[in-house]
């Protein structure tokens, strides 16, 4: 008498991982895609509706202002004002200014008429030259009446 032995097969316990790997590099991609549209950004601290002065203990402030037409000049500390060629210009002279004088508060001042897209160049532009927090100038309210 013959006996068939026939050997059991066990089930194979494995978790199948490539549509996770596939979902995983799907992701990766977008969020590849998305990052560099999300970095270009100015980052700006605006004043609130009750802003104070700059102290009078603190460094000279430096001033990058624009103007309607789009000129671009700086008042570094008690320096007179300096008209600027370019934002390229005004970014590398503010870069050596806040290399000896990190502690000088650096303000932006522009006319009423300016283009936002002008103001937002030039804070883009202290940004690049390595000054970290920027503020806005302005008239007081008592100044206007």
């Amino acid at each position: 008498m013959h006996v068939n032995k026939r050997s059991k097969r066990r089930a194979v316990a494995e978790i199948n991982v490539v549509p996770y790997i596939d979902v995983m590099l799907v992701l990766l991609i977008i969020f590849m895609a998305t990052a560099p549209v999300v970095m270009q950004s100015v980052k700006v601290d605006l004043p609130q509706t009750d802003s104070q002065p700059l102290s009078d203990d603190s460094d000279p402030p430096v001033i990058a202002q624009v103007d309607k037409d789009s000129h671009y000049s700086l008042t570094l500390g008690t320096e007179e004002e300096k008209d600027m060629a370019d934002l390229i210009q005004l970014a590398g002279v503010v870069s050596d200014y806040h290399k000896t004088h990190p502690n000088s508060p650096v303000v932006v001042a522009g006319a009423k008429e300016v283009q936002y897209d002008a103001v937002v160049q030039l804070m883009a532009a202290l940004k690049e030259a390595g000054v970290e927090n920027v503020g806005l100038m302005t008239d007081s309210v008592d100044k206007k009446k």
